[in-house]
């Protein structure tokens, strides 16, 4: 089952970024655009949602800065060294929110901002 929303980022360098998808997160490609020849999006599923990633040679890599996408992963710590060999940035050390969540917040190799998230027991 698809979501119901669909969150889509454009890439200037879609190989890049679905090899930080994929290299960070569990996830399965659900489809493929067009499926021979030169991608233009790659839809990925991970856990429950659905993430889409779009080959835009005219978007401009850096400080997008108006969306955040939030990722619930096993474990936050794990991941950061991951973050950082996928051509990512991390913004700093995780912490430990009053809410109930460790949180890292880190950078794709496009600038957009991802939380690292895991609920504490």
């Amino acid at each position: 089952m698809r979501s119901t929303v669909l969150a889509i980022l454009n890439t200037p360098d879609l190989d890049r970024a679905l090899r930080f998808y994929t290299g960070l997160f569990d996830t399965q490609e659900f489809q493929r655009v067009p499926e021979e020849g030169p991608t233009f999006f790659v839809g990925l599923r991970i856990g429950d949602s659905d993430l889409g990633l779009v080959s835009d040679g005219q978007t401009v890599a850096g400080e997008p800065g108006r969306i955040l996408i939030s990722v619930d992963v096993p474990d936050v710590d794990a991941l950061l060294d991951r973050v950082t060999e996928l051509g990512g940035q991390v913004s700093g050390p995780p912490n430990d929110m009053p809410w109930g969540q460790r949180v890292a917040h880190v950078r794709d190799p496009d600038g957009n901002v991802v939380n690292l998230t895991h609920e504490l027991t």
